[in-house]
């Protein structure tokens, strides 16, 4: 399981001499939002970070946004429901090299899921999941799921 990583070291030189400098990473959040035995996963826009894959719908955190607010937020957003509940942290990894600690969480929803930002939304069990172009994180995420079933 991925642990918690508050900040990623940069390196950087000015002047010809050795930097480092403290980035703080930004908290990126995945809802896990299941119907039975299956889970919702939407296709990214081709215009966007890791277009055409798969991945798990939510977003960044905007600063001072609980968790709670940013799902609420998102999901709002990008899939037009209602947030019953959010859950706490069951897996959260760094996205490569870029700055963000993708958190997944359990998160229950009011209302059909519709696509507003992505290509298309699907509904598919874990080994389904396995067959699919998933977005880096999101992957590995899976790849935890089906080792811990």
């Amino acid at each position: 399981m991925g642990g918690f990583i508050k900040d990623a070291w940069n390196l950087g030189s000015v002047n010809g001499s050795l930097q480092i400098m403290l980035d703080p990473l930004v908290r990126v959040v995945a809802s896990v939002i299941r119907r039975g035995d299956r889970l919702l996963v939407c296709q990214r826009p081709f215009h966007k970070r890791h277009g055409g894959l798969w991945e798990f719908p939510g977003g960044k955190c905007e600063n001072g946004e609980s968790d709670l607010d940013a799902v609420t937020r998102e999901l709002r957003e990008e899939l037009g429901v209602n947030t019953k509940s959010v859950g706490p942290p069951i897996f959260e990894i760094r996205d490569g090299s870029a700055l963000f600690l993708i958190v997944f969480l359990n998160v229950e929803i009011e209302g059909p899921p519709i696509c507003i930002e992505h290509l298309e939304l699907g509904w598919h069990t874990l080994e389904e999941m396995l067959e699919l172009g998933l977005a880096p994180s999101d992957r590995q995420f899976v790849n935890f799921l089906h080792k811990h079933k």
